[in-house]
């Protein structure tokens, strides 16, 4: 029997036998379905009543900011690209979208979430959406208003046959992107997608009541920028007031569709932000808080909240509940605690981790929270994740070939909405006993563990502090020396890497791990595949090769899977863009390389042309960025031990004649810290462990790195400081960015290669878009630096595409080359 006693008008408390009844069920880490739990004669947990949902829950509130929207076994990703290449209908790929929400708000419905999010899911990107909320679609798709459809969505995100992509860069400090607004004074907002009220809907058809999630109208104008055409100084805050009209509208029609709470994602509130900036948040909620009956939840994240930010939070009036992140941002409580949290307000509290795999330390949390209460009140904090569980894995329950003791380490998303009602009930003095206990067990064995404790590496990574590992010869002398032995033309051409991963390819690498072909007939596959590429290349004319990557799977899982001290899942995939998926690596223990990784590979390739070879390495910073690192020692610590790995795997691509080495850096910005105070350090030790890395070559070898979607503007001068003779660097899809520093005069020594030509889309630009990409570039920066390449590595491109960009590219190449001769 369901006994309630009113204590809002939106929540409902219960008071029910359901815990003592069914102890085992309730809060089990393996979670089992609702159709399973009323099989033996559990309640539901979810009930409408006769006027609209109620939302029931059991003492101390708990909230999910997002979820993961590829599905446990990349659903979506397969969906979009069957969807893409035309081979399914888009009521195809909408059903298995909606499949997947339904599944996603059953699961958290299940485990007692309180608040449970709707419109996080995605087709590409949440800003992107956003962008088709408000009808800011750029001219050049050809958008006639309505409702935005696949065609123009798709084409925003991706490009088509006529027009380039929009620009895609790093969303924060994170390895998901998101595809940047391009405003202007011309914009004309208007409500153009309802998938916020639709996702609504369709939750609550299945009587479950969710908190409506948009981005929020300041942080999606903070990372818009001006359209093309449009001056690069225009205040695109300035649009503030013809943008909310909008908002207000959406949160109209939610409040009429029966929503009880709207949340408004605002992360860009941890940045050091200007006074006109903040001012723009007390307006837009000062205007989309009035008169409205649906309560207002801001949610900020990835660091902690500045003290003018967090006080701006706490007087706004129509605000109901603020969401911070207490697992980045550790001086977050130390504010709370000067400033409190006025009036009515509830602090929904970020205390499992959303970034991370480690199983959350419950004790620690409770002990947080507890303080928390203290300080706030009873009644006055929920629990929540630190930020959306999109940045991290699905279901530890998929993973079948990790060891027992290793899997209680690790909580994936299925597994941290667990926590968060497991602490939630701790807090409201029903702790699962049990469950508390198993987690204890498991964080002390993690602690303890021989497996993550070297003492060998760890005092060789501590001996590299004492220098800073500069080459003793400058750059321009360098290259002077590379020169004699390399011959290259002016404007070499070259590519960043990996060529497509074709169907074949995956076969040949699943069938080798599954024991259906031999190591032999593996190796000969590959070999065949990498002469095939070598004489693509030696064909369309390229003068710096590259062997095509195809015995690797990522560029970090490869090194990953070589390197002690790192673990692998089967289906831990996190969104980086679109469909586009990766699996990190589980960094556990202190690294080290028991053996060369390339070295074999990348001699067999020279040995196959003239020309010269890259040695293919991914660098240590983007490694550690682009895994699930270990929270028990200082990223740095772990960075600096990687960097020792890719030093010793460099000098032995030297020693096998090897004489220009990528080391890619693709994610050194995507790690800079959000607050300004903090980014001086980060730049120090990351430039150094790249400079590790290459400090023990000969003057004659040539170190090229590379780096794509981020902007690198502000940190030129610590990529300066690597001291890499070339870098390669995407350009092409943020409009030429890059090159405006050099316009302001930052003079680089090193060889460049600004990327002309965007990999990311299927379109193929001809070769005069391209040459007068180069005649751009030649503008700011001397022809003696300059290469010529595309924005990224080709491995998620068809050949069919592949090859004749490049050979627009070469052909752009000599053009300029005939142009530069024909004008000494």
């Amino acid at each position: 029997m369901l006994r309630a006693a009113q204590i809002s008008s939106s929540t409902v408390l219960l008071s029910l036998s359901f815990r003592e009844q069914f102890p085992p069920l309730w809060l089990n880490y393996r979670l089992q379905g609702l159709k399973q739990l009323r099989s033996r004669g559990v309640p539901a947990i979810r009930v409408i009543s006769s006027r609209s949902v109620v939302e029931i829950f059991e003492g101390m509130a708990s909230h999910i900011v997002g979820y993961p929207r590829m599905g446990p076994k990349r659903e979506l990703k397969f969906a979009l690209e069957s969807f893409w290449d035309g081979k399914t209908t888009a009521a195809d790929l909408e059903k298995t979208a909606k499949d997947l929400r339904i599944s996603i708000w059953k699961q958290m419905a299940d485990a007692g979430i309180t608040f449970i999010p709707s419109n996080t899911f995605s087709y590409y990107d949440q800003v992107l959406d956003t962008t088709a909320l408000v009808g800011a679609v750029p001219p050049r798709y050809g958008w006639s208003g309505g409702e935005v459809a696949f065609d123009t969505y798709f084409s925003m995100a991706r490009g088509n046959a006529k027009q380039p992509a929009m620009e895609m860069t790093k969303w924060f400090d994170t390895n998901y992107h998101y595809i940047v607004p391009e405003l202007g004074p011309d914009v004309k907002f208007t409500l153009s997608s309802r998938k916020a009220v639709q996702e609504y809907k369709e939750a609550k058809e299945l009587g479950i009541e969710t908190v409506p999630t948009v981005v929020g109208p300041v942080t999606y104008l903070l990372l818009a920028k001006p359209a093309k055409g449009v001056s690069k100084d225009f205040d695109l805050l300035s649009l503030l007031d013809s943008l909310l009209p909008v908002y207000k509208q959406v949160i109209s029609e939610l409040e009429e569709a029966g929503a009880k709470w709207v949340q408004f994602d605002e992360p860009s509130l941890v940045l050091d932000l200007e006074q006109h900036k903040l001012d723009a948040f007390k307006k837009a909620y000062s205007v989309l808080g009035a008169n409205v009956g649906v309560k207002l939840l801001i949610e900020t994240y990835f660091a902690d909240i500045p003290a003018e930010s967090y006080k701006l939070l706490t007087n706004l009036e129509h605000v109901a509940a603020i969401g911070v992140d207490l697992v980045r941002g550790v001086k977050t409580i130390s504010l709370i605690k000067e400033v409190g949290l006025p009036g009515k307000k509830t602090l929904f509290a970020g205390v499992v981790d959303g970034r991370n795999i480690w199983a959350n330390d419950l004790a620690a949390s409770v002990k947080t929270l507890v303080e928390l209460e203290k300080i706030l009140g009873k009644g006055k904090v929920v629990v929540s994740t630190s930020c959306s569980l999109l940045h991290t894995a699905v279901d530890l329950q998929n993973e079948t070939k990790l060891d027992s003791e290793l899997k209680s380490w690790l909580a994936f998303a299925a597994q941290k909405v667990v926590e968060v009602v497991a602490i939630a009930h701790a807090l409201d003095g029903k702790k699962n006993e049990e469950i508390f206990s198993v987690n204890a067990s498991a964080q002390a064995s993690r602690r303890s563990s021989s497996r993550v404790h070297n003492e060998a590496v760890k005092k060789a990574a501590g001996a590299l502090l004492g220098s800073d590992h500069r080459r003793a010869t400058p750059v321009g002398a360098r290259l002077d020396e590379q020169q004699k032995h390399l011959k290259l033309p002016i404007l070499p051409t070259t590519t960043i890497g990996s060529f497509p991963q074709t169907p074949e390819l995956r076969r040949v690498r699943r069938e080798v791990k599954s024991k259906k072909i031999t190591e032999e007939e593996y190796n000969k596959a590959i070999k065949a595949e990498i002469a095939s590429v070598v004489e693509l290349q030696e064909k369309l004319d390229i003068d710096v090769l590259v062997h095509g990557e195809p015995e690797r799977n990522d560029m970090v899982e490869y090194f990953g899977e070589q390197l002690q001290g790192f673990v692998f899942t089967v289906n831990g995939w996190v969104q980086s863009y679109g469909s586009r998926c990766v699996k990190p690596p589980i960094i556990y223990g202190d690294v080290s390389r028991p053996n060369a990784m390339t070295v074999e590979w990348s001699k067999y390739s020279q040995s196959l042309t003239a020309r010269p070879m890259k040695g293919m390495l991914t660098g240590p910073v983007t490694i550690l960025n682009w895994s699930f690192v270990r929270d028990d020692q200082p990223r740095s610590d772990t960075c600096m031990q990687i960097a020792l790995s890719i030093k010793v795997e460099v000098e032995d691509l030297e020693a096998g004649g090897i004489q220009v080495i990528q080391i890619d850096e693709a994610a050194l910005r995507e790690g800079l810290p959000l607050r300004k105070a903090e980014q001086a350090n980060y730049l120090d030790w990351a430039v150094h462990a790249f400079r590790i890395t290459t400090s023990g070559v000969k003057d004659t070898t040539q170190i090229h790195t590379h780096m794509c979607y981020s902007n690198f503007n502000d940190i030129i001068h610590s990529i300066i400081d690597m001291d890499a003779d070339v870098i390669t660097i995407e350009n092409s899809r943020s409009d030429e960015k890059l090159l405006s520093v050099f316009k302001e005069g930052v003079t680089y020594a090193a060889g460049i290669g600004p990327g002309v030509y965007d990999i990311h889309s299927p379109r193929i630009p001809d070769t005069e878009e391209m040459a007068e990409r180069i005649r751009k570039m030649l503008a700011v920066l001397e022809s003696k630096v300059l290469w010529v390449n595309p924005d990224c590595g080709l491995k998620t491109r068809k050949y069919q595409e592949v090859v004749p960009a490049l050979t627009n590219m070469v052909k752009a190449a000599k053009i300029l080359r005939a142009e530069l001769a024909s004008t000494k």
